[in-house]
């Protein structure tokens, strides 16, 4: 049987980025079927007790500018720590990608398109013609998936992301989630490696 991976990820998160083609090279690998939920990080945060980059301390702040540095060699993938336009709202950008997939679309190339446009190519995925030229590059109609991002069901979408995101623990990007059982963290990509080769049962946190 086919086995599903939840992938709950933000395109505001430069750890998505960084870990969406290994992960997804790591999904093909094994077969297993993505599901993709682009979920709301800040309302996410406040419900699970994290902190926006902002209000975080010096230390954690610090060290994740570090970390960046050490990831960005480690994938080998040339990035900008602080990009121009960012933080930026990924409303529109995250709808973007559930507009396309609620039309049936293949979000292959759109996703790292945007992501790329953000960590590597210093864009504003705030701006919908941003949004739309990328999507127009991916091979995608542009125009009419911002157009359906501000809709009703892509809304309506993204806020039952969140709230199945909550459901199944999740408290930051990128998470994965398989059988029930999360991996936080691209840094997380290598375990769930190991857990789909093994085909072990998930780890629960309710053990005696």
């Amino acid at each position: 049987m086919q086995r599903r991976i939840d992938y709950y990820f933000s395109t505001i998160s430069p750890w998505s980025f960084i870990g969406h083609a290994p992960f997804m090279a790591v999904a093909a690998q094994h077969g297993a079927k993505v599901a993709f939920h682009p979920v709301a990080l800040g309302p996410v945060f406040a419900e699970t007790g994290g902190l926006p980059l902002a209000q975080r301390a010096p230390q954690r702040q610090h060290y994740r500018i570090v970390e960046l540095q050490r990831w960005r060699v480690k994938r080998g993938i040339d990035f900008h720590i602080h990009p121009a336009f960012w933080p930026f709202d990924p409303a529109l950008a995250d709808r973007t990608v559930i507009a396309a997939l609620q039309a049936g679309l293949e979000i292959e190339r759109l996703l790292p398109g945007l992501f790329s446009a953000v960590w590597q190519l210093q864009q504003d995925l705030a701006d919908p013609a941003v949004v739309a030229t990328v999507a127009d590059a991916a091979g995608l109609p542009g125009a009419a998936l911002v157009a359906a991002a501000t809709g009703e069901a892509a809304s309506a979408a993204y806020l039952d992301n969140r709230a199945k995101a909550i459901a199944a623990d999740v408290f930051g990007a990128p998470a994965y989630v398989l059988d029930g059982e999360i991996f936080w963290g691209q840094d997380r990509i290598g375990l769930l490696d190991d857990a789909l080769a093994s085909g072990r049962a998930p780890f629960r946190s309710d053990i005696g």
